[in-house]
């Protein structure tokens, strides 16, 4: 595969595990996150040439505009950037103004960010649109989804929910284009102190997770939500 793809929240974790994979797969990648020092490390370590590691804080739409607007083609759009919340805080007492904050970066960065990579997407030959969601915004997983965790981690289901229905939504809009739009879930991943105990997996699985929505075929799923290239219900 050739091309360019760009991630926001790249620095690390599954992010930064997906650049190495679609690297090898011989995409150029623009690894994007708040921190440039670490953008430009992770661009550098990955195999191949011309990787470039991006300035950009999905909460600023003059940075998104900044970056897309530098770009001179785009294939791939990889909406990674999640904020995270306690999982202690509950539905009925959680912090509106963090509440919102939350929905800021999970929800509306990723919808100014397509707003402003489609326009190049639509030029591509292979274009993939693919928003990281989460298990715990639907309702059919058994384990972490919204019925299952008491209110819980409230603000980090809804929005992840809310991506969701932005992915459908997309999808339908661009039912008529080569854009493929889905949404992957990496699973738990073990990203945080605690996670394996938590039963979490591999960062290299969950890697794999997201990049199945950019491998698949020209005629995939569109609109889809799915973990390791199978279909979650939400």
């Amino acid at each position: 595969m050739t091309g360019t793809v760009l991630i926001t929240g790249a620095t690390r974790g599954v992010g930064a595990a997906v650049a190495a994979l679609l690297a090898e797969d011989g995409y150029q990648v623009f690894v994007t996150g708040r921190d440039p020092e670490a953008a430009q490390q992770v661009a550098a370590g990955l195999p191949g040439r011309g990787h470039r590691g991006l300035t950009l804080d999905v909460d600023d739409p003059v940075a998104i505009e900044n970056v897309l607007s530098g770009l001179d083609e785009l294939d791939v759009l990889i909406c990674n950037a999640a904020a995270y919340v306690d999982w202690t805080e509950s539905v009925l007492a959680a912090d509106l103004d963090a509440v919102r904050r939350v929905m800021e970066t999970n929800l509306y960065g990723p919808w100014r960010l397509a707003q402003a990579a489609v326009p190049l997407l639509r030029r591509s030959a292979r274009p993939r649109l693919v928003m990281v969601a989460s298990g715990a915004g639907s309702h059919g997983d058994a384990m972490f989804g919204l019925p299952h965790r008491n209110g819980l981690a409230a603000s980090y289901g809804i929005s992840k929910a809310a991506l969701l229905a932005l992915t459908s939504t997309l999808a339908a809009q661009l039912a008529d284009t080569p854009i493929l739009v889905n949404a992957t879930c990496p699973g738990l991943t073990a990203t945080f102190d605690g996670a394996e105990q938590m039963g979490a997996r591999s960062v290299a699985a969950g890697a794999n997770s997201v990049a199945w929505a950019v491998r698949i075929p020209d005629d995939g799923p569109r609109g889809g939500f799915f973990r390791d290239g199978e279909p979650v219900p939400w």
